[in-house]
C-alpha cells in the first residue's frame, strides 16, 4: 500500500454508538458545561416523532428545550440567519442537531454565527476561516448517509446565487456524535436506500481522490463493507435494527474518511445538481458514482480494483481475474443500484432521466445539464479528482449519467 510523505488526519468527535444512546444526551452536555440547548431539526423528522423520542430521552435532566423544525431539505443561509437570532433569543449555551445532512450542515451554520457574534455568513466560507472553538454541538443524524456528525465540513445553499457554499475547518466538528438505531427506523426504503449510496459515494472518493491516506483508507473499506452487506435487506426489511446500526455506523465511517481525505468529481458533479436542480444529494451520488470511477479509472484503475473485495467479497475477488477487477467493482456498483431500483419498486433512481419532481415533470433538461456543467467548475472538490475535468468532460458525463449509457472512454482526454 502506498503512504504518501505527508499526510494529515483529524477525529476530534465523540462518538457514542449502539442501541439507547439517545440516553447519554443529558451527560453529555454536562460535561460541556451546557444547560440550555437548542434542538435543531426539520418538520420530517418532527412529524415522524423522532424529536419527542429525543426529548424524552432527556425529561429528567431536560423538562424544556426550545425546538425549531423549519430548516429546508437544502441548507440555506437564511435560515441558518433566522436560527441565530433564535438561539441568541433563548439564552440557549449548545445545539442539538436532529436529522440529516441539511440539518446538521444547518446546526454548524448557526453555530458559526452564534459563537462568532457575527451575522454574515459568508464571512467563513472557504477553508479554515474559524480560528477558534465554536459552543457545544451535539449531532444525532436521523439518516445513515451524510456523515456530517463527524466532518469537518458545511454545505449551505445561496439559492438566490444558485450556489451551494462550501465551510470548511476543525472547528465545525460536533463535539459528540450519538448514534442510536431508533433515529433511522422510520425513514422510507427509498430515501434508506440513497443516502446509504452517499455514504458509498463518500468512502469510494476517499479512497480514490488524490488526497486519500493510510487511515482514511481503513474507515473507507469498512464502510463499503457494511454498505454492500446491509443495505438491500435493511430496504426490504426497515424495521432491522443491527442492519440500521450497521448503515449508520458505516457512513460515521465514512464521514471520517472523506474527512480526512476529501472527495472529488462524484461530488463535484452532485453539488451542482443539487445547486441548480434540487435534486437530493444521495439521489445525485448514486447516480454518478460508478461514471466518476469509470472517468478516472485509467489514473485509479488499480485502487478501483481494490475496490472489489468490499464492494462484492472475497469470493469474487478471488475468482475474478486481476484484469477485471477495476470494471467488475464497478458493475458491482451499478448492480447494487438495480438491486436498489427493484427493490423500493423503482423509487431508487439509476440514472437522472428517472428524477421527477413533486408535480411529474423532469428535474432535469438538457439546458440544464449546461448549467450544472458551468456550476461545476467552480466547485472546491474539482482539486482533489484524479483526472482533470473542463466544460465538455463534465457535459459528456452528465449526458450519460442522464439516460444511464455507460460512458465512452474513448472521448476522455486524458492529462
Amino acid at each position: 500500500m502506498y503512504v504518501p510523505d505527508y499526510y494529515e488526519f483529524c477525529c476530534g468527535v465523540k462518538t457514542v454508538a449502539g442501541h439507547g444512546t439517545l440516553e447519554r444526551i443529558p451527560a453529555l452536555l454536562s460535561d460541556m458545561g451546557a444547560q440550555k440547548p437548542l434542538i435543531i431539526t426539520d418538520k420530517g423528522v418532527s412529524g415522524a416523532g423522532l424529536v419527542d423520542t429525543v426529548i424524552a430521552s432527556m425529561a429528567e435532566a431536560l423538562p424544556t428545550c426550545p425546538v425549531e423544525d423549519d430548516v429546508p431539505p437544502d441548507s440555506d443561509l437564511k435560515v441558518v440567519n433566522r436560527l441565530a437570532s433564535v438561539y441568541r433569543k433563548h439564552k440557549c449555551d449548545a445545539i442539538i442537531a436532529v436529522g440529516g445532512g441539511s440539518v446538521l450542515d444547518t446546526a454548524k451554520g448557526v453555530n458559526i454565527l452564534v459563537s462568532q457574534g457575527a451575522d454574515d455568513l459568508m464571512a467563513f466560507t472557504g477553508a479554515n476561516a474559524l480560528k477558534q472553538k465554536l459552543n457545544p454541538l451535539i449531532a444525532v443524524p436521523t439518516t445513515a448517509g451524510t456523515g456530517s456528525e463527524v466532518t469537518v465540513a458545511a454545505v449551505i445553499a445561496d439559492h438566490e446565487a444558485k450556489k451551494k457554499m462550501l465551510f470548511g475547518s476543525p472547528f465545525l466538528l460536533p463535539d459528540a456524535a450519538v448514534i442510536d438505531p431508533r433515529m433511522t427506523l422510520t425513514l422510507p426504503p427509498h430515501i434508506t436506500a440513497a443516502t446509504a449510496m452517499d455514504a458509498m459515494a463518500h468512502a469510494v472518493e476517499a479512497y480514490t481522490c488524490l488526497s486519500k491516506n493510510p487511515l482514511s483508507d481503513a474507515h473507507a473499506l469498512e464502510a463499503i463493507e457494511l454498505i454492500r452487506t446491509h443495505i438491500v435487506n435493511v430496504v426490504r426489511n426497515p424495521d432491522d435494527r443491527e442492519g440500521r446500526l450497521a448503515l449508520a455506523t458505516a457512513a460515521t465511517l465514512a464521514g471520517i474518511a472523506f474527512s480526512n481525505s476529501t472527495v472529488g468529481m462524484v461530488h463535484t458533479l452532485g453539488h451542482s445538481v443539487g445547486a441548480v436542480c434540487h435534486v437530493p444529494h444521495g439521489t445525485c451520488m448514486a447516480i454518478l458514482l460508478p461514471y466518476g470511477l469509470e472517468y478516472n479509472l485509467h489514473k485509479i484503475e488499480e485502487k478501483t480494483a481494490e475496490l472489489l473485495f468490499p464492494m462484492a467479497g472475497s469470493e469474487v475477488y478471488a475468482t475474478t481475474p486481476p484484469k477485471e477487477r477495476a470494471t467488475t467493482a464497478i458493475a458491482a456498483i451499478r448492480k447494487l443500484n438495480q438491486d436498489l431500483f427493484d427493490a423500493t419498486d423503482g423509487r431508487h433512481f439509476t440514472c437522472f432521466s428517472q428524477v421527477k419532481d413533486p408535480q411529474g415533470r423532469q428535474s432535469i433538461t438538457g439546458p440544464d445539464i449546461e448549467t450544472i456543467a458551468a456550476t461545476a467548475l467552480g466547485d472546491g472538490t474539482i482539486f482533489y479528482n484524479p483526472e482533470d475535468l473542463d466544460f465538455e468532460d463534465c457535459m459528456m458525463v452528465l449526458s450519460a449519467a442522464w439516460d444511464g449509457a455507460p460512458l465512452d472512454r474513448s472521448k476522455i482526454k486524458q492529462g
